[in-house]
């Protein structure tokens, strides 16, 4: 029963200018590089039969390539930090994109995703994060941009079961279409 979900890769000279980011934070494990993505729909574990299904709907998806920036970095938990990432600039091709998965995986019977959608990029898993260099990291990297890059494709990624998910493998890749 594979665990799969969709996404976008992360260019390999932003991954690294991301990579360069980490460390200087108690309680932080650290994304490897190589695992850098944005996620676009979790699906999680599905049998053969309706991840075939899934694949085949998102060769018919009819969207454009586009342009993405990563800016600034943020944590999820609130008071109880336990993921550092980087942010996603707005985009409404993105959004559009995201919206045509939700709406493959709900017409084949999977539930809606419950969160909000919100583009990013993890940079560290963290547990129990020592709040003063947390708050350090999140103050020196407020002002982070990585070059716009242009998103030519998306990914339906798998990963085995695991604390933290990685590593990522690539089960297909799906070509925008320039032109729509």
């Amino acid at each position: 029963m594979p665990r799969l979900f969709t996404g976008l890769e992360i260019p390999e000279d932003v991954a690294f200018d991301l990579f360069l980011m980490q460390g200087g934070v108690s309680g932080a494990r650290w994304i490897h590089r190589d695992s850098y993505h944005i996620t676009l729909r979790f699906i999680g574990d599905i049998d053969d039969a309706l991840a075939r299904e899934i694949s085949l709907e998102l060769e018919g998806v009819a969207a454009r390539p586009f342009r993405l920036q990563l800016a600034g970095c943020g944590v999820f938990g609130g008071n109880k930090p336990h993921a550092l990432f980087a942010a996603v600039e707005e985009s409404a091709d993105l959004r559009r994109l995201q919206f045509t998965h939700e709406r493959i995986c709900q017409l084949l019977g999977l539930p809606p995703e419950s969160r909000k959608f919100a583009p990013h990029v993890t940079l560290a898993r963290l547990k129990d994060p020592e709040l003063r260099s947390l708050h350090g990291f999140l103050a020196s990297h407020s002002l982070y941009r990585s070059r716009p890059f242009d998103v030519d494709r998306f990914v339906l990624f798998s990963s085995r079961p695991s604390r933290g998910g990685g590593p990522y493998a690539v089960e297909e890749f799906y070509q925008l279409q320039a032109g729509l």
